[in-house]
């Protein structure tokens, strides 16, 4: 689930040039704020800048920045010309690149050590621990100053907004969502469900498209690491259950409820009745991302971006038969809820206030600018004269209702390469959060759990989920600090 994160962060940095989000699993784009307000550019058009005042402008400022992987070479490019774009603006600060990308096993000893850069990736299921362990400088001033904070997208935001405090900017997100190869629901004559679709639904879609005489499977749920827990959880959400409760401070699993079993028995039925899953079905997320990008199953979950791109781009498919569902709801009229993740740029709570606010101004620097929008086009120009396609995240930085968003969409509609995503499902995705405290570590026992689904016919769902909730209690929730 990580790897998905990266790969959103990689792509809104590409977006954020761009003026879009995600991260690939992470990256965005820029534009800062102080409380003298902005200043007009040379265009004529408004800066998301704060007036800049002496001391600010002239003092010599170095930040370390959250830079990209060595193997993401178009995205260092887009940050290279970002730097040499800034450093133009800002010739009074220096820029040090760091291609750290955040772990949760590391980030303690980054802080202690004083080796975090300034400004650094994170993900929306670490707002709460980051914050209660003071690696996370508060940044309200800074974001509350800004001119563009009302036209941020608020499901997105709000999810590093803690006790009412800033803490952390949106590069982009998405609802965990369920893609579909029609191709494969063709050759089998398997009618496209609707998008308002139940578990039935999927059920009957899976058992219909599984070859297993081809080594087709219906569906592909992901079967291992950590990911197989996170896939199970969007089901155990759709149910009405949750992870975890608050009781006077203390987190106690619900998991192991009516709604787990439920969950758990859906599963089982894929497996064992459909017989829709995937022969080999240990799957980590690439594996089940190649797996429906090189046909050889009908349905994947995951954030859509990430299916998307690889089946369009890598795996050959057509964007007609690459098509994007929510996740089902587990009975007609109920929603259909998938895991809500984002990708976030936080600023380091042992940087001086200069270099915070530094900081801030480069994380937005391309948020919200027609600079954002240009590189947009020649990035769909450049992948349309390569004979790619360019994938949006769902969800952005921006809030579909912003100025910005209009530009953006009139870029979308002037080339053909550009997926578009069924207005119909955007409207019926329901975005849920992850557990705020040892999200990981449930998701590491569950994925025991549903390895031990696929591979043993007749166990018991209760029992399984009893026992497991029965350890990560006592191993993982019992120790997390007590909170109002």
């Amino acid at each position: 689930m990580r790897k998905f994160s990266m790969v959103l962060v990689i792509l809104m940095l590409s977006a954020s040039m761009l003026a879009a989000c995600g991260g690939g699993k992470t990256a965005e784009e820029n534009k800062p704020a102080d409380s003298q307000g902005s200043q007009g550019t040379n265009d004529g058009s408004k800066s998301g800048e704060p007036a800049q005042t002496d001391d600010i402008s002239t003092k010599k400022i170095t930040i370390k920045i959250h830079y990209p992987l060595p193997d993401q070479k178009e995205a260092r490019a887009q940050e290279d010309d970002k730097i040499k774009r800034f450093t133009e603006k800002y010739p009074n600060v220096t820029i040090v690149k760091d291609d750290w990308q955040y772990n949760v096993n590391e980030i303690g000893i980054k802080m202690a050590s004083n080796e975090a850069p300034t400004f650094y990736n994170t993900f929306a299921t670490e707002a709460q621990m980051l914050v209660e362990h003071g690696w996370v400088a508060d940044i309200s001033d800074l974001y509350n100053n800004w001119e563009y904070k009302d036209e941020m997208n608020p499901l997105l935001q709000n999810q590093f907004l803690v006790d009412g405090k800033v803490y952390g900017i949106t590069q982009n997100g998405y609802v965990t969502s369920t893609v579909i190869n029609k191709g494969l629901l063709d050759a089998k004559q398997v009618p496209l469900p609707d998008m308002d679709w139940t578990w039935d639904d999927m059920y009957n879609t899976a058992k219909g498209a599984t070859d297993a005489k081809k080594g087709i499977s219906g569906i592909a749920p992901m079967g291992k690491g950590n990911e197989a827990g996170w896939n199970w959880t969007n089901f155990l959400f759709e149910a009405g259950g949750d992870i975890q409760k608050n009781e006077n401070g203390k987190y106690i699993a619900t998991f192991n409820s009516d709604a787990g079993i439920k969950a758990l028995d859906f599963y089982k039925k894929l497996r064992w009745e459909a017989n829709a899953i995937p022969q080999d079905w240990a799957l980590g997320w690439g594996d089940a991302i190649n797996a429906f990008q090189q046909g050889r199953t009908a349905m994947a979950i995951a954030g859509a971006f990430d299916i998307v791109d690889s089946a369009l781009n890598q795996g050959g498919l057509k964007p007609e038969d690459v098509l994007v569902y929510p996740m089902p709801a587990a009975e007609k009229g109920g929603k259909h809820i998938g895991i809500l993740g984002g990708n976030y740029l936080v600023i380091n709570p042992n940087a001086t206030k200069d270099e915070q606010e530094m900081a801030f101004r480069y994380i937005t620097f391309d948020y919200f600018t027609d600079k954002g929008i240009e590189a947009l086009d020649a990035n769909i120009q450049e992948r349309k004269s390569k004979n790619k396609y360019y994938v949006p995240t769902p969800l952005n930085y921006y809030s579909d209702e912003s100025e910005y968003a209009k530009k953006v969409n009139a870029v979308y509609d002037k080339y053909d390469n550009v997926y578009r995503y069924d207005e119909k499902m955007l409207g019926l995705i329901d975005g849920k959060p992850e557990a705020q405290y040892g999200t990981q570590d449930y998701y590491g026992a569950m994925s025991n759990v549903v390895q031990e689904s696929f591979s043993k016919n007749g166990t018991d769902s209760k029992a399984q989920l009893d026992a497991t909730a029965k350890t990560v209690q006592t191993k993982f929730f019992d120790n997390i600090k007590a909170v109002k």
